[in-house]
């Protein structure tokens, strides 16, 4: 009997110390494996399987000085796809973006560029030519319409374009800019001109001071006595 109740006294005493051990569960993890976890994190790098060389991109205006730039919606009159061969010709929208004259640098050319906002695709590209005419789009004070041959889709084509701004005040400054530009191209075209000229005659006097004759030789004399 004593035997017994000091097993049972033992038994009791160690089940309280165990309650006593035995921490209370929870759902929460303990502040030092959340920080051990964060310091695991991986660091590791890893090197792309196709290395892509940096390629340098130019926009085909690196000779260029911009003499005026403006923003505008352009407009062109001709056929759409629907309706090639057709001849059933209507005004459509091209896009809306800035608008540049662009002389260059070394041969003083001066052409205009216009590329569509978003996508820089080019929508309109010609030489100034002296000979285009601006003329008003229905009456309107902020709208010009011309012909002139377009490069912009790598070939030349006569394109007839409309070209909307913001207000009549800026439509006539880009008028202006336009008209000097035409001013300045037809300076150009004539300076070409005065030397192509100029190159001829130099080849004609070049040539009329051919000599047939050899070296210590006179020349032979024409028929009849004359010289």
């Amino acid at each position: 009997f004593f035997f017994n109740s000091l097993l049972f006294h033992n038994m009791a005493s160690f089940g309280e110390l165990a309650k006593q051990e035995t921490p209370a569960p929870t759902t929460e993890a303990p502040k030092a494996e959340e920080d051990k976890a964060v310091e695991e994190e991986s660091t590791a790098t890893f090197e792309p399987v196709v290395k892509l060389e940096e390629v340098e991109v130019t926009s085909g205006e690196e000779d260029e000085d911009i003499v005026f730039q403006i923003r505008a919606k352009l407009f062109l009159f001709g056929e759409t796809m629907l309706d090639k061969g057709t001849g059933n010709k209507t005004w459509r929208e091209r896009g809306v973006g800035d608008v540049k004259i662009l002389k260059h640098k070394e041969f003083g050319k001066i052409r205009l560029l216009m590329r569509q906002d978003k996508t820089m695709k080019v929508i309109t590209n010609h030489v100034i030519d002296p000979r285009i005419k601006l003329e008003p789009n229905a009456g309107s004070d902020r709208s010009w319409v011309w012909s002139a041959f377009d490069f912009s889709d790598g070939e030349l084509v006569e394109t007839v374009f409309a070209m909307r701004f913001g207000d009549s005040e800026k439509a006539g400054k880009f008028k202006a800019a336009f008209e000097d530009a035409q001013k300045h191209m037809e300076k150009e075209l004539a300076g070409e001109d005065t030397a192509d000229t100029t190159a001829g005659d130099e080849a004609a006097d070049a040539l009329a001071n051919l000599s047939t004759k050899k070296e210590g030789e006179e020349e032979p004399k024409k028929e009849g006595g004359e010289e």
